[in-house]
């Protein structure tokens, strides 16, 4: 090439007009809002039937109800070791309300741990009850017979839940139903002679046991209530039965859960970086978003208030093969009446989807504010990832019955607190410190009260990790 074709070419190769780099200076930039991911659809908040709660508290009066000693037992794992906390042994309805702690510590001591394969049966039907069965991991199934004598299934069971407790009751006590191990379980076994060696030597037990089974129970109906005495389908001038309806003495007070933080802002942010978008709107409703995340993550694990924690042992069954199957979803809204909506974490409502695809089974959808929702049995199943999945790979299905006309499920809150921005929900104005930081307190006050115990159901230990 010559030296003139080189000239040319380098002059071509020069810029002509002004670059992208050097305009964009000069350029008006179209920008969005500041976004979150951890914005969810928070359908619970949504779905929930709010109360304004006055002082700050709710109280849920009921009928009079009985306590039968079916609660949950919990247990200590050391390397490969399990212990019974020798309190939840008051759990058992023979030893409800024993306070004897040292007793109570004693019997613990005397259960032995026993590992059992997947299959094999504990108690078969009919045979003597001699032990108590404390299931610390697997699930056991127990197994009935049916009018014709065939099996019929009456249920899971699942770690903290015990059986055979009648074998405590006498000796003459036998096993009601056959119970077989689905998956290898570990199992602590109490035996009724170790309970009445530890009775021989304590008067306050072998009190307590005379006394457990010597007193006649109380009448209740189907629910634990009070029963109500009433006389029908007689006939001629028979005496009519008296009778009044017994309430709680000491009902259950909800007390309004608090979610706060302290927003901080710089004056010279809030002065001069507000075009086009407003900085401290933009901070507060950011911060307001994280602040609904939490109240709805509290609704449902709150240890106090929330609704896997306080929903009653004979409202939670079990999956029968692990996985949530159409069967599992029936048993679980056969529990109560006019449950309005599920809620399932989205892998739950995946693996729930998988099963219904091997049975060739298609669940209808629902319109709910412009997204389409899946029903089954024309109850809206909710996505909610505030539902915790475990290491193990398992989660929870909750359904729900809603509304104080219902005796369901309520949300409380506070309305009318001063600064409010939304219901129950303020933004106020702290001051400015002295190096110049505006402060806000962000504040939110909500709880939720379950009405009566069957408005609240939860399909436990759902396997979503399966794929067959």
């Amino acid at each position: 090439m010559s030296v003139g074709e080189e000239v040319r070419t380098e002059q071509a190769r020069q810029q002509q007009s002004l670059g992208t780099a050097a305009a964009r200076n000069l350029a008006t930039t179209t920008k969005s809002v500041p976004q979150m991911q951890e914005i969810s659809s928070r359908w619970l908040l949504r779905m929930l039937p709010w109360v304004d709660v006055q002082g700050g508290t709710y109280r849920v009066n009921r009928r009079l109800t009985y306590a039968v000693g079916d609660g949950r037992m919990t247990f200590v794992k050391t390397g490969d070791r399990v212990e019974i906390i020798p309190a939840e042994l008051g759990e058992l309805p023979v030893l409800r309300s024993y306070e004897d702690e040292e007793v109570l510590a004693e019997l613990a001591s005397r259960c032995r741990q026993r590992e059992i394969g997947a299959g094999q049966v504990i108690a078969s039907f009919g045979s003597p009850a001699e032990e108590v069965y404390l299931l610390a991991h697997g699930r056991v199934e127990r197994v009935g017979t049916g009018p014709y004598g065939e099996d019929e299934s009456l249920g899971v069971l699942a770690d903290g839940a015990y059986f055979g407790e009648q074998a405590l009751l006498g000796e003459d006590a036998i096993w009601e139903y056959t119970a077989r191990t689905l998956t290898a379980c570990t199992v602590l076994v109490l035996p009724r002679e170790a309970v009445e060696q530890v009775a021989e030597r304590s008067d306050t037990l072998r009190e307590h046991l005379r006394r457990r089974l010597s007193v006649p129970g109380q009448r209740t109906n189907r629910y634990g209530e009070k029963e109500i005495d009433l006389a029908a389908g007689h006939s001629g001038e028979p005496d009519i039965p008296h009778t009044f309806v017994d309430y709680e003495a000491r009902p259950r007070e909800y007390e309004l859960s608090v979610a706060q933080t302290v927003l901080r802002i710089h004056t010279r942010v809030a002065d001069l970086y507000n075009q086009p978008m407003n900085q401290t709107e933009q901070q507060i409703r950011l911060t307001v978003e994280a602040l609904k995340e939490r109240q709805e993550h509290e609704l449902v694990n709150n240890r106090d208030f929330g609704l896997l924690h306080n929903c009653e042992y004979d409202q939670r069954i079990q999956p029968h093969d692990g996985v949530p199957g159409p069967d599992d979803m029936d048993e679980l809204l056969s529990r109560r009446r006019g449950t309005r909506l599920l809620l399932a974490h989205p892998r739950a409502i995946a693996a729930f989807g998988r099963e219904l695809n091997k049975r060739g089974l298609v669940p209808e959808t629902i319109d709910v504010g412009g997204n389409r929702i899946p029903t089954w049995r024309g109850v809206p199943i909710y996505p909610c990832n505030k539902i915790p999945v475990t290491e193990a790979r398992t989660t929870s299905v909750i359904a729900l019955r809603t509304g104080e006309e219902e005796q369901g499920v309520i949300g409380l809150r506070a309305g009318g607190i001063p600064d409010e921005i939304e219901p129950s929900l303020s933004v106020r104005f702290m001051g400015i410190n002295e190096q110049a930081v505006i402060k806000y307190l962000v504040t939110a006050y909500y709880s939720a009260a379950v009405l009566v115990p069957d408005a609240l159901g939860v399909l436990e230990n759902v396997e979503i990790g399966r794929w067959r």
